[in-house]
């Protein structure tokens, strides 16, 4: 579902903390794990079945769309969770379920509930898109595609008038921000061989992020390769050509990041939610865009590239293992209060020093993930400059907290520009 005849900005969430992110920074729908049976099955951030009532009543609140990810290779023995997951969901009136599993696809069109074609299945052309919209109203294409080839396809779509079970033309996903697997639209095997850990059932180890040495075993000799993350691709990023995206007829555009803190969500829906609106409004200029990078930046990135889109060759490898962000949190403490009427919230401060001027984060998970600068504090009622660990700190803020809210501090790190 487009908004503002743009494109559908569609949203990461692992958790309440990250949903609610989400939901303060623009998100015209957000997609999530349940359990185990979605791509992220490892994560320590899923949500249980029992979440689906409150994650779809937060979010119809706000007119957001809700897509449950059952995206994995499925087997026999999970076809009864398969269905209660399913009925679940259409019960709480979660909006669509994203598959991939013929077994997922069809139970969902047999309860009435709307399905979306998972990357996992490789679309790359018109005529697959033909065939799966018998099932599904959006179609996630294969990550490899060019944008060229993307414009083709939406073109087609409209010419041939390709309708899904709503009968409305079958709208197009495409990837848009985040973590890019060395793997085809990321089937791999890597991880089952070397741990009997799926990444297609969701757990992945992620060797393709470790550094490796090639040896020829004859002659013990080491061959020189020039990056040693060889197989971990930069993270993939289309803000500064999103004017493009929007032109190629693409109508959902997918920001990665189940995984991620709630602050990464907040950062990157912020950014791509303002991008999106900019070429709305005829004001998308590359001062504006080189602010969204430099924020982009702030948050667990493996550097950017624009992935296949452009018709590049994969060969843009990350120089580091995990994160090329500029800044990084610190925890500092919780929450204990918030007075409304003086704006004013109350912290314990647990660790570390905190003084005016630094510039902080506070998550929770009805909270979300709000960012500001401590401009000034107060010390057990007194004024102060600085807080040390045991104290009892009141500040203002233009937001509410809640009690056990997490408080950190935000500091510069060495991929910083000074």
């Amino acid at each position: 579902m487009t908004t503002n005849g743009q494109i559908e900005l569609m949203v990461p969430a692992g958790d309440f903390e990250a949903l609610q992110a989400a939901l303060d920074n623009g998100a015209d729908s957000v997609y999530f794990g349940v359990e185990q049976l979605n791509m992220r099955a490892r994560a320590s951030m899923n949500f249980t079945l029992d979440d689906l009532q409150e994650i779809s009543q937060r979010c119809a609140a706000k007119g957001v769309r809700t897509y449950l990810t059952l995206n994995t290779i499925i087997y026999d023995h999970d076809l009864s969770l398969i269905k209660t997951l399913l009925d679940k969901a259409k019960a709480a009136n979660i909006t669509a379920v994203i598959a991939m599993d013929q077994a997922v696809i069809a139970y969902a069109r047999q309860i009435g509930m709307e399905v979306h074609i998972s990357t996992q299945i490789n679309v790359t052309n018109i005529e697959t898109v033909n065939f799966y919209a018998l099932f599904a109203d959006t179609i996630v294409l294969s990550r490899e595609l060019s944008l060229s080839q993307v414009k083709k396809i939406t073109e087609q779509i409209k010419k041939d008038n390709v309708c899904g079970p709503s009968g409305n033309l079958v709208e197009i996903e495409i990837f848009g921000h985040g973590a890019l697997c060395m793997a085809v639209s990321g089937k791999c095997y890597l991880s089952l061989h070397s741990h009997n850990s799926s990444a297609n059932r969701g757990a992945c180890k992620q060797n393709c992020r470790k550094k490796y040495t090639v040896i020829d075993q004859e002659s013990g000799f080491e061959i020189e390769v020039d990056n040693e993350y060889m197989m971990s691709p930069k993270d993939l990023c289309t803000l500064d050509f999103l004017d493009q995206i929007i032109d190629s007829g693409v109508k959902v555009l997918k920001l990665e990041g189940r995984g991620r803190a709630p602050e990464y969500v907040a950062t990157v829906v912020r950014c791509y939610r303002e991008a999106i609106d900019a070429i709305a409004a005829g004001t998308f200029t590359r001062e504006k865009v080189d602010l969204w990078m430099e924020q982009l930046q702030t948050v667990y990135n493996r550097g950017f590239w624009s992935g296949y889109y452009l018709g590049q060759k994969l060969g843009e490898w990350s120089p580091a293992n995990g994160s090329m962000a500029t800044q990084r949190k610190v925890y500092i403490g919780k929450g204990r209060h918030f007075y409304p009427k003086a704006n004013v919230g109350e912290f314990l401060i647990e660790a570390y020093d905190l003084k005016v001027g630094d510039k902080i984060l506070v998550t929770g998970p009805t909270t979300g993930a709000q960012e500001t600068t401590v401009s000034s504090l107060m010390v057990e009622d007194s004024p102060a400059e600085t807080a040390t660990k045991g104290d009892k700190i009141t500040l203002p803020l233009d937001f509410k907290i809640r009690p056990s809210d997490k408080l950190y501090k935000l500091v510069k790190t060495e991929f910083a520009q000074n």
